[in-house]
């Protein structure tokens, strides 16, 4: 079974948040799909990650990645889109901005992130974590503390009946 996190941002946005965890699929050698809501989404996303991080230097840090408007979708290691696709053969999917996928059994890892000063989104979000937990795969619940760090709050087993 797939494993599905949800990750409650209530320190930093999606735009600061984003970035850091797709560093760590990078560094483990995982190909990610991020699913997001709108076209435009999909390129303020895609201009974001080749400029997120400046350092002392002003020298700019980026992650590799593509879209549709880049094409070669199967030599990107990240690819951003508004279609519940995966051309990329990804094995981490991670949806922003409210969106699902019928495809959660396809990854090894789901990582959903929301905005926890939104109310629309945290309800949004429990609603998608019942329809996960229906489905019978693992769930993670994990939140921002003090410092912006994560810590996981919750795990239930998608084994689990209770």
């Amino acid at each position: 079974m797939t494993e599905v996190r949800f990750y409650h941002l209530t320190r930093t946005s999606l735009d600061r948040a984003l970035p850091e965890l797709l560093e760590k699929c990078l560094t483990r050698g995982w190909r990610s799909v991020v699913l997001t809501s709108s076209r435009d989404r999909v390129e303020h996303l895609d201009d974001h990650l080749w400029t997120y991080d400046k350092d002392a230097y002003s020298k700019a840090s980026f992650l590799p990645h593509g879209s549709a408007r880049d094409g070669q979708a199967a030599d990107q290691p990240i690819w951003i889109t508004d279609i519940d696709e995966n051309p990329n053969a990804a094995s981490v999917l991670f949806l922003t901005a409210g969106t699902s996928s019928t495809r959660v059994a396809d990854y090894r890892l789901v990582c959903d992130l929301f905005d926890g000063r939104d109310p629309e989104s945290v309800a949004a979000a429990r609603e998608r974590w019942r329809t996960i937990r229906a489905a019978g795969h693992t769930l993670a619940y994990w939140q921002q503390g003090e410092t912006g760090g994560w810590q996981e709050k919750q795990r239930i087993d998608g084994t689990s009946t209770a």
